[in-house]
């Protein structure tokens, strides 16, 4: 686990030294514009659903960063929410499977969570959580931005995969350039 741990830390180091070298729209073409037109700075605006059942309660905010890097070759975002804990995700995309592979990290974390993601048929995307195995399942939904910002959600499964219930949920908006 080390070895991994190592490997993904020196990814993302490098990823972020390439960062300010990239092309400006060089994830904005094929399978790449899936998470490509997220690329930007956003103000989030967060609620989370009480564990009763009792409904939604807003969360604290945060700042969310996405970065096209290595001149197309990934997205990788910067999660800072408000009152810490911040974390990143590295998103590359493997043509051979159709798939997203994604490597998210945390402060809050002991290692790193591997995640699949695939673009449903309407534009969204699905990422699955595949390592450590949440239990409950647990998946995410990015919606397809509009000309305010985008959408997200978490949901839990209490049924194996059946269905799902909204736990988490965020509305990003463009932060104002100053």
């Amino acid at each position: 686990m080390k070895t991994i741990r190592s490997i993904a830390l020196v990814l993302l180091g490098l990823a972020a030294i390439t960062a300010p070298a990239m092309a400006d729209n060089s994830c904005m073409e094929g399978p790449m514009a899936q998470f490509g037109r997220y690329v930007g700075d956003w103000k989030i605006e967060d609620e989370s659903f009480a564990r009763d059942g009792s409904g939604w309660s807003p969360g604290k905010g945060a700042r969310w960063k996405f970065e096209c890097i290595g001149d197309g070759i990934a997205v990788q975002d910067f999660w800072m929410p408000n009152g810490g804990g911040y974390g990143t995700n590295l998103r590359t995309y493997n043509p051979d499977t159709g798939l997203w592979e994604i490597v998210w990290t945390a402060q809050s974390l002991n290692g790193l969570t591997h995640i699949t993601a695939k673009q449903a048929d309407d534009g969204s995307i699905v990422m699955d959580i595949l390592k450590p195995v949440p239990d409950p399942p647990r998946r995410i939904i990015f919606f397809t931005p509009d000309e305010h910002g985008w959408s997200w959600v978490q949901q839990m499964s209490f049924d194996g995969g059946e269905t799902w219930v909204d736990v988490y949920r965020i509305r990003a908006t463009p932060v104002a350039s100053d």
